[in-house]
């Protein structure tokens, strides 16, 4: 706090100095100089202190700089008066001028100083682009090189539950969790690298709901898919990817699954709104709290306790995925307890898109 302060007194201190220096020097050679001599010299001063100090230094100085000229450099001198008119001229205009040029160049400083910011901000982003490219590599290389000793380690698990060891089915299905995670962190890399093909194709929600729900079938264990579509309207559909739409639902499937009952269900619905196409997946389980309701879309975020859903990456990566193709994932709680979620996707007329061209 200290330094602070000394530093901010400094220009004051230097400048006030320099105008008491630039008095006295004008002052020993007073009666061979005309007033104008004074009033620019003091002004160079002001110029000078507010440059170096401020609006408030540079104004400080002016003022004092009118006075100074008015009672050492205005006949009848060592007094405060103005004898002719003339002299209210020159010393409104040393003032006027004084007091424009002290704005002008605070102005500028300031612009300087936010030019010199922006700079320092711009570096600061370009570094931690930087940083975030070689994490997203580091990540991608140590993920790719995980794979070969991932696939071993299944092998041999299956290789040990066919011999009937009884730790072997908890081996392998870890060594599952962690392949789905360094897949997950391959993809996350992709994706921020721009470097997820999409192959947007006109899709009905019929054949995406029948392959999501062949997928999660073998995550049941006695729950329950429970599918609502109207086979009776015309077919619902859409312009998106098959492929990254399905992982987008099967992850929501997953989710919801887990964290149902032991003998609970989980609705997955198609639906028409507008000009989208909307898939919801809504559960009965634990829900999400308010103030983790958009976390669980940040990547890496576990929510507390650790053993909670929506865990990792999963969520962050459909939404990304779901926005690459001009949808969006939302989140909101379900009347009566539980989650729903909905995937918003392009819609289309398949009449239309089937017409011949």
């Amino acid at each position: 706090m200290r330094t602070n302060s000394v530093d901010a007194l400094s220009p004051w201190a230097l400048w006030l100095a320099m105008l008491a220096l630039s008095t006295g020097t004008l002052l020993v050679a007073r009666d061979r100089i005309d007033q104008s001599h004074a009033a620019l010299t003091l002004l160079l001063v002001v110029l000078g202190g507010s440059a170096g100090g401020g609006r408030a230094l540079g104004f400080t100085l002016a003022i004092l700089g009118f006075v100074i000229i008015d009672y050492y450099f205005q006949p009848p001198y060592n007094q405060l008066s103005v004898g002719k008119a003339l002299d209210w001229v020159v010393l409104l205009a040393f003032l006027a001028t004084a007091f424009a040029a002290t704005e002008l160049l605070t102005r500028a400083r300031s612009e300087a100083e936010t030019a010199r910011r922006l700079a320092r901000e711009a570096e600061h982003a370009r570094e931690l682009r930087e940083a975030n490219r070689a994490k997203d590599e580091v990540l991608a290389t140590v993920s790719h090189d995980l794979r070969t000793p991932l696939t071993t380690i299944k092998l041999l698990a299956q290789r040990a539950a066919a011999r009937g060891e009884p730790t072997a089915g908890a081996i392998e299905e870890q060594a599952d969790r962690l392949e789905e995670f360094v897949s997950n962190v391959l993809d996350l890399s992709r994706i921020r690298a721009g470097a997820i093909h999409l192959d947007v194709q006109l899709n009905t929600a019929e054949d995406l709901i029948g392959a999501a729900i062949d997928r999660a079938a073998g995550l049941l264990h006695g729950r329950r898919i429970v599918p609502h579509i109207n086979l009776s309207e015309p077919a619902l559909a859409g312009r998106f990817d098959f492929v990254q739409s399905l992982r987008i639902l099967g992850n929501l499937l997953d989710n919801g699954i887990r964290h149902s009952s032991p003998t609970g269900s989980v609705e997955l619905e198609a639906c028409r709104s507008g000009e989208w196409l909307v898939f919801k997946v809504s559960d009965r389980g634990p829900g999400v709290s308010v103030q983790e309701r958009e976390r669980i879309f940040e990547p890496f975020y576990r929510s507390q306790p650790a053993e909670a859903r929506h865990a990792g990456l999963g969520l962050h990566i459909a939404r990304r995925l779901a926005e690459l193709q001009g949808g969006r994932l939302e989140f909101r709680p379900r009347d009566g307890g539980g989650s729903e979620f909905s995937l918003w996707l392009p819609a289309a007329e398949v009449a239309k898109q089937l017409e011949p061209a």
